[in-house]
């Protein structure tokens, strides 16, 4: 029988997910590259410098300048709000490409919209990492600049996740 590959393909694993990229999807993943790359740490020890010596300066007899505590202030909230920043800039560039349809497989992730079909071999991902709502590819690369984030929302059968669990297992790590 000549099938040439057809019901190979056709037997293989697939989970298929259907989303709208949404900002905390988006979110999610900067969060989770960060945990990796230990940023949170350095962001949690910048937030709780500044803020120390904001305190410092508002305890200081004879008062501090206002200028200095508010700067503090300033510094704290930016760099709190960096990972946020970055993912309403990101939101911006994928949110007019509308619905994505992601099919993940033994041979890797295809990303679907009206515009374009990206696929993704494994080789390219360090691994995997699951939240509560999502689960988050990460690049091989040192700074983990790609992600894939496949929410688990746009899952078509409760027993799905399961499914993609044991593809992404056969393909990647945990981190």
């Amino acid at each position: 029988m000549d099938h040439q590959g057809r019901d190979l393909i056709q037997a293989a694993e697939t989970v298929e997910l259907t989303y709208r990229p949404t900002r905390g999807d988006i979110l999610a993943g900067i969060r989770v590259r960060d945990r990796v790359r230990h940023f949170h740490v350095l962001r949690g020890a910048v937030m709780a410098l500044f803020a120390g010596f904001g305190l410092l300066l508002v305890v200081a007899p004879g008062g501090p300048p206002a200028g200095n505590v508010l700067l503090c202030g300033l510094v704290v909230l930016f760099v709190w709000s960096v990972p946020h920043l970055q993912a309403h800039h990101v939101l911006r560039i994928v949110k007019w490409q509308g619905e994505y349809r992601a099919t993940v497989t033994d041979a890797g992730v295809s990303a679907t919209n009206e515009h374009a079909t990206l696929t993704t071999r494994w080789s390219l991902f360090r691994g995997y990492r699951e939240t509560r709502d999502h689960v988050v590819l990460l690049s091989r690369d040192p700074n983990i600049l790609c992600l894939e984030v496949l929410p688990k929302r746009g899952l078509g059968a409760p027993d799905d996740i399961d499914r993609l669990r044991a593809i992404l297992d056969r393909n990647l790590r945990r981190v």
